[in-house]
């Protein structure tokens, strides 16, 4: 009669006691597996509200912090697993896309910190170029007060000299934290909405105009993701009308809006601007959106960027 009996769901201390389990770590951590192990469990032990979510996608989501080399510990600020209802999601921290980012060994410096008022002494539109105030002018209000803070800004600068700055208002990241999170009133835009809001500038800088690794990619597309054992992604943490990764592969995979924007900054390294990729892919395939573009078309028009200038006209 016990066999008849549904098994029932493993814990955590059970699947990381598991043999296959521990190699697994092992192999992507060259033996460092054990250590990274015992982290979980701390993180687990000390976190109520994740001790309530599948083993299954606690496991996942530091399954991914592992690949990309990234400690869990909530203190060090680099990745974190995060409670969503009874399942667990992965979420990058800044600091974990400036690792990233050094570990590329192509970026000179890349930098994030919010903005006061009156810091910033002008911009141009045309260049991206900002000037700062002289710091004598500003630097004593630096000492934690938030209230005088009117922005974010991400700044990087590669080792062949190409620099770049991404500028937001504190407005305008509020407006994208309600946008892209569900949880925007429990969640981390909440807690700790500093931390997230540096966060943001960083990836969307990285993500537009940053030489991305395949790591940093990767962190990318599983930033605020739920893995389930299949490797099937779900963003539990994304608001039902905005786009996310399809789930089919191969050619007919219809590809997600960061390769687009991966794409887009492939082809800036070449001269040609979004305008002109779209303007082929409409003469090529009859396709107004990025959202209809498969994987097989997306290699085409890589193909297309990288050949010839004289052949690159739509």
């Amino acid at each position: 009669m016990s066999d008849t009996l549904a098994k029932p769901p493993a814990s955590l201390a059970g699947l990381l006691s598991s043999v296959d389990v521990k190699k697994r770590f092992d192999e992507i951590l060259h033996g460092r597996g054990a250590a990274f192990v015992s982290s979980i469990m701390s993180l687990y032990n000390a976190t109520p509200q994740l001790q309530q979510c599948e083993p299954g996608s606690i496991l996942q989501a530091a399954i991914i912090a592992a690949t990309l080399d990234l400690p869990i510990n909530q203190n060090l600020g680099f990745a974190f697993i995060i409670p969503y209802g009874n399942r667990a999601q992965f979420q990058m921290g800044w600091k974990g896309f400036v690792q990233l980012a050094i570990r590329t060994s192509k970026y000179k410096t890349v930098n994030a910190s919010e903005v006061y008022r009156d810091e910033i002494a002008s911009w141009n539109p045309l260049t991206g170029v900002f000037e700062a105030t002289p710091a004598e002018q500003w630097i004593m209000r630096r000492k934690g007060d938030f209230r005088d803070v009117v922005g974010y800004m991400a700044f990087f600068r590669l080792l062949n000299g190409f620099e770049k700055t991404l500028y937001m208002t504190d407005a305008e990241l509020v407006a994208h934290g309600k946008k892209y999170s569900k949880s925007y009133d429990k969640g981390m835009w909440t807690l700790n909405p500093h931390v997230m809001k540096i966060k943001t500038v960083i990836k969307l800088l990285l993500s537009k105009y940053g030489l991305l690794s395949v790591q940093m990619e990767k962190a990318m597309e599983v930033d605020q993701a739920v893995v389930d054992t299949t490797g099937e992604i779900s963003y539990d943490d994304r608001p039902a009308d905005v786009p996310v990764p399809s789930k089919p592969s191969g050619a007919t995979r219809i590809i997600s809006e960061a390769e687009f924007k991966l794409l887009c900054a492939r082809s800036d390294d070449h001269g040609i601007d979004e305008g002109e990729v779209k303007a082929w892919i409409k003469k090529q395939y009859g396709k107004e959106h990025r959202k209809d573009l498969t994987v097989q078309e997306l290699t085409e028009v890589l193909k297309w960027i990288e050949q010839d200038p004289e052949q690159q006209k739509p």
